[in-house]
C-alpha cells in the first residue's frame, strides 16, 4: 500500500506541475486554457474560473492534462482570434512548449534546495579497506582516510563521493582525490580510473574499482518475537554488537557467518547500549538448513555506519540546489549519449514498474528519501519530454527549430509521418522499459 501511494502522489505531483507549466507561460502568451485537469478519465468534480477556464477533477490520479484553444471558434472575434494557440508566434509557441519540461526542473531545485536547508543524515565518506588488486589499492589510500574531495568539488558524505566517482568511472579518466588518514593528515592522490561499462546486472562498480564504505558496527534491527534465545537472554533492538566471544566482527554478515558456525554452544555478546556496555551470555539455537546443522539466535542484524549530518545555510542551499540538479541532468545526458553507443547497458532503463518500487522504498526510508526520490524523478520527465522525438515536447521544439529555418511550418503529411516515427520509438523504448522492470522482479 505504501507503494502505491507514493508512487500515486510522486505521478501526481509531477505531471501536474509538468502542466502548470504549460498553463502559467500559456496565460502569459495570452492563449486561452479551456480545461485544466487533475487527473485522467471520468471527471469527479468541475469548476469553471472567471477567465473561462474549466477546472477538473478526474478520476484516474495518475498526473493531468491541460486542453488549450489551438484553433479560434467559427465566427471568431478578433479577441478570440488572438487567444488561439496556433495564432500565436512562434517564440510564444516554443515558451509555452517549454514550460513544461522547465517546471520540472525548477521543482527539482526547490527540493534539492529544502534538503539541503533542512539537513539530511549520510554515511561519512570514510574508506574501508581496499581489495587486494583494485584501483583504490594500487593508489595506497589509507583505510579509515576521511574524503574530503574529488576534482576540486568538496565532498561532506559518500553519497556526494558516490555521485563524483561514478561520472568518473562511466567515462574513465583520471581524478585528484583528497583525503585526511586516521592520523589527521592530508593526502591528494592522483589516481587513472578504468572506463567501466554501469550495467545494474553486474558489482557495483565503485565497488569493484576497491571505493569501498567503511563497514561499522554490527546493530539489532530487530528480535525475532518467538524462538529468540538472544531475546530471552536479554538482548534488545538498537544494541551495537561490539564482539562475540571477544571476537569483533566489521558487518553484519560477518557475524551472522560467524554465529551459524556455533550451533549448541554458548557464547557471550559484548553489547553497547546507550551509553553503557554490557555482556549477556546466549545459547545459541541449532537448526537444520538443507542438511546441514547451523546456529541462529533469533535476531535481524544490520550495519551501523558512521553518519553526517549534511546540512546547508538558506543561500548555500538555493546555490547547491541548482547546481546538483544541472549536474544531475547533465549526467543523464551523458548517460543517454553513452548508452547509444553502448558504453552504458540499456538495463539501466526503468519503467514505471520499478519507479513505482523506488518510490515505495524511499518513501519507507523517511521524507528526505522520498524528496531526493522525487527530484530525481522531475529532473528525468523533465529531460525525457526535452528529448528531440515527435508526440514529446522536444519533437514540437524540433518542428519549430525547423519552421524557424524554413520560414513556414512542415506541412501537415510531414507532421504526421513524424508523430508516427516518434510513437514508434516511444513504443520501443517502453516495451525495453516493461522488459528491465520484468527482469530486475522476477530474477
Amino acid at each position: 500500500m505504501v507503494t502505491v501511494i507514493a508512487f500515486i502522489v510522486a505521478i501526481g505531483l509531477l505531471v501536474t506541475i509538468h502542466e502548470l507549466g504549460h498553463y502559467w507561460v500559456a496565460r502569459w502568451c495570452g492563449v486561452h486554457v479551456e480545461r485544466f485537469s487533475f487527473g485522467f478519465g471520468k471527471v469527479l468534480f468541475k469548476r469553471t474560473d472567471k477567465n473561462g477556464c474549466e477546472w477538473a477533477f478526474s478520476a484516474l490520479p495518475l498526473g493531468g492534462y491541460v486542453m488549450m484553444r489551438n484553433e479560434p471558434p467559427e465566427h471568431a472575434t478578433a479577441a478570440e482570434e488572438a487567444s488561439a494557440y496556433n495564432n500565436k508566434s512562434l517564440l510564444q509557441r516554443s515558451a509555452i512548449t517549454v514550460a513544461g519540461p522547465v517546471a520540472n526542473l525548477l521543482l527539482a531545485i526547490i527540493l534539492y534546495a529544502v534538503i539541503g536547508a533542512v539537513g539530511s543524515e549520510e554515511p561519512a565518506p570514510i574508506m574501508g579497506a581496499a581489495p587486494e588488486h583494485s584501483v583504490a589499492a594500487s593508489a595506497h589510500i589509507p583505510e579509515g582516510s576521511v574524503i574530503t574531495a574529488v576534482d576540486g568539488h568538496a565532498i561532506a558524505s559518500w553519497t556526494q563521493f558516490r555521485w563524483q566517482m561514478m561520472d568518473a568511472l562511466s567515462s574513465g579518466r583520471r581524478i585528484s582525490l583528497e583525503a585526511t588518514d586516521p592520523s589527521g593528515a592530508s593526502a591528494a592522490y592522483d589516481i587513472d580510473l578504468p572506463k567501466v561499462q554501469i550495467d545494474p546486472d553486474k558489482p557495483d562498480v565503485l565497488g569493484e574499482a576497491g571505493f569501498v564504505l567503511m563497514p561499522g558496527t554490527p546493530v539489532v534491527k530487530s528480535v525475532v518475537k518467538e524462538g529468540s534465545s538472544a531475546g530471552d537472554a536479554g538482548v534488545q533492538a538498537g544494541d551495537l554488537i561490539l564482539a562475540v566471544n571477544d571476537q569483533r566482527y566489521q558487518t553484519a554478515d560477518q557475524f551472522v557467518a560467524a554465529i551459524q558456525k556455533v550451533p549448541g554452544q554458548t557464547i557471550t555478546f559484548t553489547i553497547q547500549r546507550g551509553d553503557d556496555t554490557v555482556r549477556i551470555p546466549v545459547v545459541v539455537d541449532a537448526y537444520d538448513a538443507d542438511g546441514t546443522t547451523v546456529g541462529r539466535v533469533g535476531l535481524r542484524v544490520g550495519n551501523a555506519l558512521p553518519m553526517v549530518t549534511v546540512r546547508y545555510g538558506v543561500l548555500d542551499s538555493i546555490q547547491r540546489g541548482f547546481s546538483r540538479t544541472v549536474d544531475t541532468l547533465w549526467m543523464s545526458i551523458k548517460m543517454i549519449g553513452r548508452m547509444l553507443v553502448g558504453e552504458v547497458s540499456v538495463k539501466n532503463l526503468s519503467g514505471p514498474v520499478s519507479i513505482a518500487d523506488y518510490a515505495g522504498q524511499s518513501a519507507s526510508i523517511g521524507a528526505i528519501a522520498y524528496l531526493n526520490f522525487l527530484a530525481l524523478i522531475s529532473i528525468s520527465i523533465g529531460l525525457l519530454n526535452l528529448l528531440p522525438i515527435p508526440m514529446l515536447d522536444g519533437g514540437h521544439l524540433l518542428y519549430y527549430a525547423i519552421e524557424a529555418v524554413r520560414g513556414r511550418p512542415l506541412s501537415e503529411e510531414w507532421q504526421a509521418r513524424g508523430r508516427a516515427i516518434g510513437l514508434g520509438i516511444l513504443a520501443f523504448f517502453m516495451v525495453l522499459a516493461f522488459t528491465n522492470d520484468f527482469t530486475r522482479l522476477f530474477s
